[in-house]
């Protein structure tokens, strides 16, 4: 138990450190996929539907979204 309770941190400062090197854009992809992942989940367990396939959907369309609207903010 001793073990997995120290993993998380070192797991969670490595998967952030990851982060440092993406541009603004890819830093909203990625935020949006992970809020939609969760939104999508949560959204299938309360309509009874399977929260994997809700979080699948979820993250798709966050990301896409996200990334979609960025591009079209940017100056060309």
């Amino acid at each position: 138990m001793k073990k997995i309770l120290l993993a998380l941190p070192v797991c969670a400062a490595l998967s952030l450190g990851g982060c440092s090197n993406m541009s603004n854009t890819q830093q909203r992809t990625l935020s949006a996929g992970a809020i939609g992942a969760a939104a999508g989940a949560g959204i299938a367990l309360i309509a009874d539907g399977n929260p994997v396939w809700g979080a699948l959907g979820g993250a798709a369309i966050g990301a896409i979204g996200t990334y979609v609207y960025d591009k079209h903010q940017q100056p060309n």
